[in-house]
Parts: structure tokens; sequence; C-alpha cells
């Protein structure tokens, strides 16, 4: 899909709600609140608490006065549901949550001339159709990568090749079936997982974006669920429960984040992650400010916090995430380096299908395509086995 289509469906979003989005309220950044509430993925907002060497939060606390509260989701629909209900500044939402975000009416404008640092995000980052609609922002790019298949270096001396090992019944390189040793992520947006697959493995079906299905290629990609569901041991949410079920249930493959990766590799345990040969979908995340921010000079100086060379650099090496800074790669102010952003899938960027909002207008004709509200009934009556 173009931007200019993408674009285009982001409006039609807002207009089939019938919700428009909400313009920019801020033209000049005054002292701060005293606060700042923040619905982040894990591991986004660190103050130091689980690695003392991963802190961008005391430092932010003690030039600004704004005191960071971090309420952490496990999902985007939960952070699309706690935006909702209010009562919280800003939230570092994913390309299928702030679509949404947008079209409701739940996040602002942001006024990038008060965004000192704006200027060295990466142009790639700067317009993407995940937080710009008809050319406003709605919010601060922060971080990006791929969704990886995380898997037992024990069980598998080589890395897989294939997402197969989650998706389909077979016996893995130690001879044991697959059943009940692989996990998959509990959020509608996993569809798009089973539709990057089979667009690999099945092209006679025309799949050409997993995020814009016709009902013959989306009912193509909850067959597939339905296998792999006969496979899960659980649907994994929350990032600590998912290292735990490597650490001590026997789960040997499922798709993570690199954040479980290094967690688990720094606990010394026999982890490895790769993508395979059909790709990888991923994830673009924007720190995007609420409409009813009670504390809003506090975000704007975040937004400019958040660009800091040092946070990005030291994020990337915590998250194993790509900075949305380019710089942070290689200005040696923090942590990460060249070689370790490449790591991460710095050249990747073009590869990776990142986490959209599905919409029925889409490239294939005006409501052809399988809206958001249907991947998530749906998905509900898969993973509920039916």
């Amino acid at each position: 899909m173009t931007p200019t289509l993408k674009l285009a469906c982001t409006t039609a979003l807002a207009l089939t709600t019938g919700l428009t989005p909400a313009f920019a309220q801020m033209t000049a950044v005054g002292p701060g609140e005293g606060a700042l509430s923040i619905v982040a993925w894990a591991g986004y907002v660190e103050r130091g608490e689980t690695d003392p060497k991963f802190d961008w939060v005391t430092k932010f606390e003690t030039a600004t006065g704004c005191k960071v509260s971090v309420k952490t989701a496990n999902t985007s629909d939960e952070m699309v549901a706690l935006m909702n209900e209010g009562g919280f500044d800003l939230v570092t939402a994913s390309g299928d949550a702030s679509l949404r975000l947008i079209a409701g009416g739940r996040v602002q404008e942001i006024n990038t001339a008060l965004v000192p640092s704006w200027s060295t995000i990466d142009p790639r980052l700067q317009d993407a159709p995940w937080h710009t609609v008809d050319g406003k922002h709605y919010g601060v790019p922060y971080m990006w990568g791929p969704n990886v298949l995380m898997y037992n270096t024990t069980v598998f001396k080589e890395p897989p090749t294939s997402w197969n090992v989650v998706f389909e019944k077979m016996d893995l390189p130690d001879g044991a079936s697959n059943e009940g040793r692989v996990q998959a992520y509990d959020g509608p947006i996993h569809i798009a997982d089973a539709a990057q697959y089979l667009m690999f493995h099945k092209p006679e079906l025309g799949i050409t974006d997993p995020y814009e299905l016709n009902d013959d290629q989306y009912k193509a990609a909850l067959d597939l669920l339905r296998v792999q569901r006969t496979l899960t041991s659980r649907y994994w949410h929350d990032a600590f429960i998912q290292i735990d079920d490597f650490k001590n249930e026997g789960v040997v493959a499922s798709g993570s984040w690199p954040f479980q990766v290094n967690l688990l590799k720094a606990d010394g345990q026999p982890v490895a992650s790769v993508i395979p040969q059909e790709g990888a979908t991923g994830w673009a995340d924007t720190t995007m400010l609420h409409v009813d921010s009670k504390n809003p000079n506090c975000a704007y100086m975040w937004f400019e916090h958040q660009l800091s060379s040092n946070l990005q650099s030291d994020l990337s090496v915590w998250f194993g995430a790509v900075p949305s800074v380019p710089a942070a790669c290689s200005d040696g102010r923090g942590m990460q380096t060249a070689e370790g952003c490449d790591a991460n899938g710095l050249k990747d960027f073009d590869k990776i299908r990142f986490w959209r909002t599905p919409v029925s207008n889409c490239s294939q004709g005006e409501g052809v395509c399988v809206p958001y509200y249907r991947w998530v009934s749906d998905y509900i009556g898969v993973i509920g086995g039916r």
C-alpha cells in the first residue's frame, strides 16, 4: 500500500467511526506540572529497578520536576482501553493502536515545533502513516523493530528457518512433537503473522499485505490459526510470564520481542532468536499525548527527553530495538553501536511489515478487506477453541 493510500485509509477510519482527530492544543511549553503518567510496553520506561545500568527516568525527574509513573500494558488493545478510560498523559502506541486512538479522538495533534530534536528523527518515521493523518502528526516516534522467533538452543542446534515450528504440527529436532511446547501472541494482530506465513507458502491466495485480507484470505489465516491452537500451551501477552515459561514450563519456540530474548540470555538461559525465511511483522512505536492530558508541559518535556541520543541508545540495547534517532547508533553517547543497530534490524526496515490497524477500505477496493473489529471477535473465537 502506498503512503498516500495509507493516509486515505486512515482518514476513512476516522470517518467510519463518526469521530475526528483532535488538533494540537499546545502553542508553548511552560513550567512542568510535577507529574507525568505513561502507558508503556514492558521495558520501555526504565528507572534502574530491573537493572541499575538502565535508567532514563531519574535524570528526567531531576531536571524537570516531573515525577513519572508507569502503567505497563501487555497488548495494543489494552493500551486503547486505558487511553479511552483516561487519566493518563502519554502512551507508547504501536501501529495497530495508534490509528484507532487518532480516529477516536483520544490523542491530540503534536506541535512538532515544540520538540527541538524532531529533525533528528529517522526521516522514514517522521511522516509514518501510523501516526500521521492529512499531514498532521499525532505522536513522536520512539522505537521500532521486528517480532522475532525465539527458540531454545538446546532443542534447536541450528536456528529454525521457518515459522512452521509454531504454525504446523511436527516433530522438532529433539525428536519430540511441538504440541504443547510452543506459544502464540495473545492479540488479534497475530492474524497478520498467519497471513504473512501464507503469503510465502500459499501464493495462490494472492495475499500482498497481511493487514489487508479479503474474506477468502482471512478465512485461510483463521484456519491456520486453528491448527496452531492445537499446538499452543499458552497465548502470551505478559513478557515476564513468557520468560518464566521458557525457563520453567518447557516452552521451546514462540513469536516474541527482543526484550524477552535479551533478559533470558542475560540470565544464562539457552535461547536465541531469528527472523525466518517468511519475514516478520514488526512494531514502530509512537509516544502519543492524551487529548485530556493534565500534564502537557511535562509531556512535551518527555518528548524531547525521549529523543536524546543516550536514552535512544541505551533503550535500543535494553530492548533489542532500533532507535528512532539514527545518530544514537554510533555517536558514542550511549551503550549502542552501529553493529548493534544492524543486528537489531536497522537495515531491515523495508522488510518488516509493521503493525497497522486493518480497515475495510484497502488497496483491494472499497469495503473489500476485513476490518479490525472482526479480527478482534474472530481471534477470541480461535483462542477459545471455536
